[in-house]
Parts: C-alpha cells; structure tokens; sequence
C-alpha cells in the first residue's frame, strides 16, 4: 500500500547520499588515512546519526528548530566549527618522511570510538540534513502514513546510508587506491582540508528559507 512513497523516498535518499558532502569527504579521509576498519566505522556514525534525524522529524522538533533562528543558526555554527577545525587539522598535515614514503605505510592507528564519533557528529551536526529531513517526513511523507511505517523508512533510510558509506570506505582503503593517495603524502590530507574547510565556510553561511 506503501511501496509508491517509499519508491518516492528512496529515490531521493539515493540522490541525496550520492552528492558529495561532508559525509562523504570525512568517510574519504578516514578510509585513505586510516584504512578500511576507520573507515567503515566512520560510515557507521554517519548511518547512526540519521536515526537522530529521523527521530527527531517524527516528533515534530524539527519542525521548531527550522522555524527557529536562533536554534537553526546554534547547529549551523557547531557543525561549521567541527569541520573547520578537522579540516584544518588536515591543512597542517607535515610531509611524511622520504624513506616511508617509497611504500605505502600501514594505515596509522584510529579507534573504532573516534571514527564512529567523527561520523555520527559531522552527520548529526548538518543543519542541511535536518532541512532535508523535515522537507521528507512533512512534504513527500503523507502525515496521514502511520508512525510505524515512517519509523520503518526511517531505518531503510540509516541503513542505506550507512551501507553507501561503507562501500565508499571499502573503495577508498583499497591497497591500490590507498597506494596512489600514498604517493601524494600530505598533500591528500591538504587537499582534503581545504575541501572540509569550504564546506565548513560554506554552512556557515547557509541562510534559514
């Protein structure tokens, strides 16, 4: 009875999750800096953060935050002074030493903790998720589906989110890829840096409409 709206949320979901953004440049960095174990924890939190979303969208509290200035420009900083600040830490990444640099080293250690937190926190954060969020459950979501069935989207929705991201890490740690971005050394993690930074600047300045 359901299939054609949830066909309709999934199909915007797939284009969402596709285009590049935070997500996928934190997911990207972890996976070439940290391997695939990083990186698959990373996906996880991103994953995980969508429950909060999802969560908070059914109990209307979205809804007050995008009505909200103050609150709506409260989560805009905080997500644009997390990036920032990781992605700055990327800019000041130093040339790794010459001798290590002829092989790919192993992939420097990073708890399961700090991956999952980088993800769910850099997800979790995006004021441009929670629009996006409230525009789905308020807008393509009949209010009239029953609450159940919207839970039951809304773990499609973290699933697939965190399925799309852990093949993005698995990508990304692979030994050949991990090779060729070993070959830029500490230019990648700069790269990345300005990357983040951009996107920090850029939310930073995303208006309320």
């Amino acid at each position: 009875m359901y299939w054609a709206e949830f066909l309709t949320v999934a199909f915007i979901h797939l284009l969402a999750v596709a285009s590049p953004g935070p997500d996928f440049a934190v997911v990207v960095r972890e996976s070439v800096a940290h391997g695939r174990r990083a990186g698959t924890w990373t996906a996880l939190g991103v994953g995980s953060a969508i429950f909060l979303h999802v969560t908070y969208s059914l109990l209307g509290i979205g809804l007050i935050v995008s009505q909200s200035i103050v609150l709506f420009n409260a989560l805009k900083w905080l997500a644009a002074a997390y990036l920032l600040y990781i992605g700055i830490k990327a800019l000041r990444a130093r040339p790794a030493d010459p001798a290590a640099a002829e092989s790919v080293a192993a992939p420097v250690a990073r708890s399961a903790r700090g991956a999952y937190v980088a993800g769910f926190i850099t997800n979790g954060l995006n004021p441009k998720a929670t629009l996006f969020f409230l525009s789905l459950f308020t807008v393509v979501i009949n209010p009239h589906t029953p609450l159940l069935v919207q839970a039951g989207y809304g773990v499609y929705l973290a699933c697939a989110t965190a399925a799309w991201f852990c093949l993005v890490a698995l990508l990304f740690s692979q030994q050949r890829v991990r090779a060729g971005f070993a070959r830029m050394g500490h230019w990648f993690d700069r790269m990345m840096g300005v990357v983040l930074v951009g996107l920090g600047i850029k939310l930073a300045f995303t208006e309320l409409r």
